[in-house]
């Protein structure tokens, strides 16, 4: 096939734009998922990705048109193309170095907004090329596809078309279908292999750059057979589980003591099963209290729902506590639903629904003693769980004795934080609002109810406890509660800046944890300069 028969073939033209379309959105969703564990999936995050992406695809969009009024000839479009597919299949395995090595390095300088600065640089350095160099394609096809001013616009407007349809279908086949499936790294290697398929049909056809053609299936071939190897965390040893879900990444690790889940972020713990029964040490254990706050004991079990069951940390041990308890959990990712008996133990007894909290609230007309909100990971808090509306909606579905328990992950000294906001909200629904900080990590458990007789069914049941272990842990817990007086920090449905707050929440510890290594390391880069003793 010659130049000429290659370049007006409109069918090739069309599936070029109809798939390129496909990869931009396949990146911009593999982007999520790759930046997701080491910055979590906020809207702050998405926000990032989209806007680099969108000014990569507009900055491609006018090169690509400059480029293209140069030259007639294809060449150097499906050119980009190959390089395009290249830099996508080494994403997810150069990427993650580049992220974690940038995070690093911004952390020895940023102080505020250190979440924008530092998604914002690795999203540019990571996801702007390969976005610019699709971005040419829609231009220069245009510009090869036009073969005269009387159908212009029906070519323009077909070429719109079938990249729209493919960015429909880029958005929808990762998310559902290949991430899922197959993980993140191979969508990557799966979007690439069709962008060098097409530029690999197209230098065949013209016998043109057939070495550099073999090279690249070759590297993309290869990456494909190592990455059933490939990992997230590329610091870490003997990960028992590494997997995705619609919803996040997960990592699974087993030790001679426990087995820990970790979510979108890599250094968090969600969910945690100690192998000899001990108590945690963390907030499951502080939130231990609203049972016995509720009067639930093994003598008068009670009815006890989870939001944000995870892997069943909470339920396991109100099943082994209050024995004889109903207990709920609802938890929205399947996958972690099902890791909870494959790997924490879950007893068969609690009931698991794969739903969204608040809609499984609205969806019932049970009430019960005990509600606990733990769906807040970091700053991705779902703000339909942290309004009035939704606090109103726990309220109704507690006994008159009931109570609700909120595990906060993020402490904070600052007026007006998030917790100040979400404390506020909680006190403007319920009469009683009491916080407990959880020793030694950054979670604070709240404890809400209208009953004034809460706190003495409390005492009562906690002296009555004998269990050394929960009964030490109580009387921690009744040393640390504090009422909380309510202010006007009030979050509703239709305004609720929950990220924005919980970035400032993070900035706060990230400069606590990372103020002795950047004097640290700073005081090593000026005393080695030349003249520093001068």
């Amino acid at each position: 096939m010659n130049e000429k028969n290659i370049s007006g073939n409109k069918y090739f033209l069309y599936v070029t734009e109809f798939f390129s379309g496909m990869s931009v959105m396949a990146v911009e969703l593999g982007a999520s998922r790759l930046m997701a564990p080491y910055f979590s999936s906020s809207q702050i995050v998405w926000t990032v990705i989209i806007g680099v992406i969108m000014i990569a695809m507009a900055l491609g969009n006018v090169w690509g048109g400059r480029l293209a009024d140069k030259t007639s000839s294809p060449d150097r479009l499906y050119g980009r193309l190959l390089l395009a597919s290249v830099w996508i299949a080494l994403i997810p395995f150069a990427g993650r170095y580049l992220i974690g090595g940038i995070s690093l390095l911004l952390a020895a300088f940023v102080t505020r907004n250190f979440l924008v600065w530092a998604a914002l640089s690795a999203c540019l350095a990571v996801f702007a090329f390969p976005c610019v160099l699709l971005g040419t394609v829609t231009p220069s096809l245009v510009k090869y596809s036009v073969n005269s001013l009387d159908n212009n616009g029906k070519t323009v407007g077909e070429l719109g078309a079938l990249n729209t349809i493919g960015s429909i279908i880029g958005t929808f086949l990762p998310t559902f279908v290949t991430i899922p499936s197959v993980g993140t790294a191979v969508t990557f290697l799966i979007f690439s292999g069709v962008l060098a398929l097409i530029s690999i049909v197209y230098f065949v056809s013209m016998r043109k750059k057939m070495v550099t053609c073999i090279l690249t299936a070759v590297l993309i071939l290869t990456l494909g057979l190592t990455s059933s190897s490939y990992s997230f965390a590329f610091w870490e040893q003997d990960i028992t589980l590494e997997d995705e879900s619609i919803y996040n990444y997960l990592q699974v690790k087993e030790s001679d003591s426990s087995v820990i889940l970790s979510t979108n972020v890599l250094f968090g713990v969600q969910s945690v099963l100690m192998k000899d029964s001990r108590l945690t040490g963390m907030y499951y254990d502080y939130a231990l209290a609203a049972p016995l706050m509720a009067g639930i004991s093994a003598e008068n079990p009670g009815s006890i729902l989870i939001l944000g069951l995870g892997t069943g940390t909470f339920a396991k041990y109100c099943s082994e506590y209050f024995p004889g308890c109903s207990i709920e959990g609802v938890e929205i990712d399947r996958k972690i639903a099902d890791l909870a008996s494959e790997y924490f133990e879950l007893p068969d007894s609690v009931q698991v629904s794969v739903y969204d909290g608040r809609s499984y609230l609205a969806a019932s007309d049970k009430t019960y003693d005990v509600i606990m909100v733990d769906a807040y990971q970091d700053i991705t808090i779902p703000f339909q769980m942290s309004s009035v509306e939704f606090f109103t909606e726990v309220r109704e579905h507690l006994a008159p004795h009931g109570v609700m328990v909120v595990n906060m992950n993020m402490k904070s000294r600052s007026e007006h934080s998030i917790n100040d906001y979400l404390c506020d909200t909680m006190g403007s629904v319920f009469e009683h609002v009491y916080t407990a900080p959880v020793s030694g990590g950054t979670n604070c458990e709240v404890f809400a109810f209208q009953s004034p007789d809460v706190l003495k069914t409390f005492e009562t049941e906690r002296k009555a406890l004998t269990d050394a272990a929960l009964s030490d842990m109580m009387e921690t817990v009744w040393g640390q509660m504090a009422p909380r007086q309510s202010g006007n920090l009030i979050l509703t449905d239709d305004r609720a800046p929950v990220e924005l707050l919980g970035m400032q929440v993070l900035d706060e510890i990230i400069a606590d944890e990372l103020d002795y290594y950047r004097e640290l390391y700073l005081g090593e880069i000026f005393s080695s300069a030349p003249f520093s003793g001068a």
